[in-house]
């Protein structure tokens, strides 16, 4: 073949292998830059507000074990200090396991439903290290991080319950109620308040961290645990003060530093809002507890310690749905407040009707949760310093929605709790004989005492 027959054989071939790559040349155009939009699309995580919300999740931790668990442990006597740190112990355990089978689905599995999260994410399915949360806020966050910020919520939720009926109550019925309460009352009341499709959350109703889901949640579930179990043998005649309120000040101190995880955590990404609900849980806190010994020192001639604690855990209480929202003076506001009614509940009303609550979660959390879910209302107002409202919404047409969603979680957790105390009293029995409480139940139950002479 000469040089010219094979030039113009090649240039042929040349030409028609360009006309068959054509089409992918072109397709291969067209497609790089959608693959490089969709990539650019795709959410990264904020490695800054994945630290914060770590940090979140173990402050709140804390908090439960060994915060809440000394804090209650030191109200109780002498005989039940171990059975209170077992159930608070075990109780956040099992609701851990029972969270990620399936109550993280349960709350935020996103489902339509507005009291039902759905099943699609049962067993953690379809979360892997690289999807993202779907938050209010616009931070972008791993899923596994705010699945486990809200666990520590539904953790630490059930065991401000025991402290309604502890020193009577057998282990078992303590760790199954709490079980089929975070089930059937926790996760609708969580899916209800803080997923976008849930009904209080289509109201609009203002819940920062908890003032509904929690506090509200857990004090009436008290409040009817310490009716239906009934008063602690003795009780009105014989001497039932806390045996230690040095470890009930080390657990207050530790609910308090744990705080900070769950207000400013609740922001969901370290910025200002998280700054301002940790400057709200600071000067809160701070007033309730000046504010609760001002009253007693009024009222009974002294200020104690127990009432100073009362006092911080109260001003932490009414602070919590409102952390993100009032301004830094509103919230000095709602903690001067918060203690004379929680004090008034407390030495007033629980004497007046008789229950043996404890350590007094309903006068406490129960109270004070309502109290700042209401106040939350008012104090959002801009021309207060809150960080103002939805718009075409008023002051008085928040309240309104505040009030409807503090009676809903009334309503729900109140019928909810009555029926599931009953199922475990059928199953397993709620109270303990009277012989195993006048020993107390750290032997009776467990077979060890917290301390040895």
């Amino acid at each position: 073949m000469s040089f010219a027959k094979f030039s113009s054989t090649c240039a042929r071939i040349g030409a028609a292998s360009a006309a068959l790559l054509a089409p992918v040349v072109a397709f291969a155009q067209e497609a790089a830059p959608a693959v490089a939009e969709a990539a650019a699309a795709a959410p990264v995580p904020n490695k800054g507000d994945t630290t914060f919300m770590f940090l979140s999740t173990i402050l709140v931790l804390f908090m439960t074990i060994p915060g809440l668990a000394l804090f209650y442990g030191g109200l109780v006597r002498t005989k039940n200090m171990l059975s209170v740190l077992m159930q608070t112990t075990v109780i956040a355990c099992t609701v851990m396991i029972i969270w990620v089978v399936y109550g993280y689905s349960f709350a935020f599995g996103g489902g339509t439903n507005p009291f039902f999260g759905g099943t699609a994410k049962m067993f953690l399915a379809g979360i892997t290290p690289d999807s993202t949360a779907a938050t209010f806020s616009d931070a972008v966050i791993p899923e596994y991080i705010f699945m486990l910020f809200q666990m520590t919520f539904a953790a630490i939720t059930p065991g401000l319950i025991i402290g309604a009926y502890a020193e009577r109550i057998k282990f078992g019925a303590s760790v199954l109620f709490c079980a089929l309460w975070v089930t059937f009352v926790y996760f609708p009341v969580a899916h209800m308040v803080w997923d976008a499709n849930g009904l209080l959350f289509s109201w609009g109703a203002l819940d920062f961290a908890g003032g509904t889901v929690v506090h509200i949640n857990a004090g009436i579930a008290g409040l009817i645990g310490a009716i239906m179990v009934g008063k602690r043998i003795g009780f009105g005649k014989d001497m039932m003060a806390p045996h230690s309120l040095t470890l009930s000040m080390v657990g207050a101190a530790m609910l308090w530093f744990g705080w900070f995880g769950f207000n400013a955590g609740s922001n969901l990404e370290a910025s200002g809002g998280a700054m301002l609900a940790t400057v709200n849980t600071f000067v809160a806190t701070a007033a309730a507890t000046l504010s609760w010994s001002l009253v007693e020192k009024i009222v009974r001639g002294k200020a104690s310690v127990l009432g100073a604690i009362s006092g911080m855990v109260a001003g932490l209480v009414a602070v919590t749905p409102a952390a993100g929202i009032a301004g830094p003076m509103g919230s000095i506001i709602l903690g001067l407040l918060v203690s004379p009614l929680c004090f008034f509940f407390v030495s007033v009303v629980k004497n007046k009707f008789g229950y043996d609550d404890t350590a007094d979660v309903f006068g406490v959390h129960g109270i004070g949760g309502m109290f700042g879910a209401i106040g939350t209302g008012v104090l959002a107002s801009a021309s207060l310093g809150g960080i103002g409202y939805a718009e075409g919404v008023t002051m008085g047409a928040q309240v309104i929605v505040q009030i409807k969603a503090v009676l809903v979680t009334i309503a729900w957790t109140g019928i909810g709790s009555i029926i599931l105390y009953k199922i475990t009293d059928l199953i397993i029995g709620l109270r303990v004989a009277p012989e195993a409480e006048r020993e107390g139940l750290d032997l009776a139950s467990h077979g060890e005492a917290a301390y040895h002479s």
